[in-house]
């Protein structure tokens, strides 16, 4: 933009110089012409004083000197003609040229003559007079000079190199003054644009100096750093809504599943054991929900710093968690990985929460006799990790949707989970400038890659990778196998 508004002005400022300075140099250029042809109009008229006696007695008398020791002072042509255009005096540089017939006919018709109007620098040729030569009103002859254009071209040329300077030097100092106030007025611009991407990654400190570039693009910043504050307010009071109802609600939640399990021994009918079961079930359903909450709503803290973890290990890691359950209901889990580390750029223990809810989705989904694969690969200049199960994938439309929070497929609508599992992927790769690509697995089910930046090496206060039993992660389920949601 700074660019645009310097050409502009620039461009003005040419249209400026071409408007002031064109009429000036043709004005210059004709006045240098017209001293000229003063002069020799001049000098030819007392040349025809003189050559009045010598055409009535025949005899040029001291004409041929007067001509001859103007032509060595001044190097000009000059010649005396009588009526029938015979040469009575010249000089030794006067030679007739293509001008010079109009400008004795011009002359012996009783006008003075001189041409051309102007003399341009680029022009060639010479600047000719001629005067009639009279006598008691009676035309006698003609006076003709010619002097040469080249002195002339070189002081218009001058002149004319003198404005083009001039012109040069305000360009450069329009130049110079519209890059200061192209600047000035850019700056808030400029900075309005920095704080931008920097909010926009996550850094929702970033302001804007409101007290620069002109009264406008103020009140602009003014305004902008009022709205980045009223935004990150409420982002701040909803994150911190989410984060305390899942906190207080776990507490209600804990003891009413302990009144629950007292109420079990007590129960003799089938009937009432079997709603005390959907009771207990229930308690736990609504648990993940509250755990998936309060993770997503860590998730999308501002603060998120980034370490670099081993991607292979911690693959391994979640993978022999999951082991048990795979085996439990029948499925083939395994890891494709090579056995060097494979180091990534993540938010603190993005890949594992991401990898449990894929590996728990995978695994719940595939069914008896299917079979679940991680695969973990250096690609792109970064870590790519692949879960691809055998289920019954989605489809175009459902993949669209699949990260939607609460959003559910209609055909599983009766599968353990809270809607969540992917949203909480899909924020946790996000945040750490990664991708999560899901696509249709051939001949059937799902692959869902995960892509994060590589790093070189491990940081050493990396969180560990602990089994799915940590107290400090709410994404991973405090038993192996209870849902994590699709």
């Amino acid at each position: 933009m700074r660019r645009r508004l310097v050409i502009s002005y620039l461009l003005l400022m040419v249209l400026v110089l071409i408007a002031l300075e064109t009429p000036l140099a043709v004005t210059l250029a004709s006045r240098e012409t017209d001293r000229v042809r003063a002069d020799r109009l001049a000098d030819a008229t007392r040349f025809a004083s003189l050559a009045g006696p010598a055409l009535r007695g025949g005899s040029p008398g001291p004409l041929g000197g007067e001509l001859a020791a103007y032509d060595d002072l001044y190097g000009i042509g000059a010649a005396v003609l009588d009526r029938d255009r015979r040469t009575v005096a010249a000089s030794s540089r006067w030679e007739p040229g293509a001008g010079t017939g109009l400008a004795v006919d011009t002359a012996l018709a009783g006008q003075q003559f001189s041409g051309p109007e102007s003399v341009w620098p680029w022009a060639d040729g010479s600047l000719v007079t001629a005067v009639p030569i009279n006598d008691g009103g009676e035309v006698l002859g003609a006076v003709v000079t010619t002097t040469p254009a080249g002195p002339v071209r070189r002081t218009v040329t001058v002149w004319w190199l003198m404005l083009a300077g001039i012109g040069l030097l305000a360009v450069l100092a329009c130049v110079s003054t519209a890059f200061g106030l192209a600047g000035w007025v850019l700056r808030p611009v400029t900075e309005l644009d920095a704080a931008t991407h920097e909010i926009a990654e996550g850094r929702r400190t970033a302001r804007v100096r409101p007290r620069l570039g002109p009264p406008e693009l103020r009140r602009l910043a003014t305004s902008f750093n009022d709205m980045v504050d009223a935004v990150s307010d409420v982002m701040d009071r909803q994150r911190a809504f989410v984060a305390h109802a899942s906190h207080q609600l776990r507490n209600p939640l804990t003891a009413l599943r302990l009144r629950v399990e007292e109420l079990g021994p007590s129960l003799t009918d089938p009937d009432g054991r079997a709603e005390h079961r959907l009771a207990l079930e229930e308690t736990d359903r609504l648990a993940t929900v509250l755990d998936a909450l309060l993770t997503l709503a860590r998730a999308e803290r501002e603060e998120n710093q980034r370490v670099t973890v081993d991607a292979t290990a911690t693959a391994a890691s979640r993978v022999a968690a999951w082991l048990p359950l795979a085996r439990h209901r029948a499925v083939t889990l395994r890891l494709d990985a090579a056995d060097a580390p494979v180091y990534a750029r993540t938010v603190p223990t993005a890949i594992d929460q991401a990898l449990d809810a894929l590996i728990d989705n995978a695994v719940k989904f595939s069914g008896a006799g299917g079979e679940v694969t991680v695969t973990v690969r250096p690609v792109d200049g970064g870590t790519t990790l692949t879960v691809r199960d055998t289920g019954p994938g989605m489809t175009t439309s459902q993949l669209d949707q699949a990260t939607e929070r609460f959003w559910r497929a209609p055909d599983a609508q009766n599968v353990d989970g809270a809607g969540l599992g992917l949203t909480i992927v899909a924020v946790l790769v996000d945040a750490s400038h990664g991708r999560l690509t899901m696509r249709h697995n051939e001949p059937r089910g799902l692959v869902a890659e995960l892509w994060f930046p590589a790093s070189g090496e491990p940081d050493d206060d990396a969180p560990g990778d602990d089994g799915p039993g940590r107290d400090d992660d709410p994404a991973v389920p405090a038993r192996a196998g209870e849902p994590v949601g699709r």
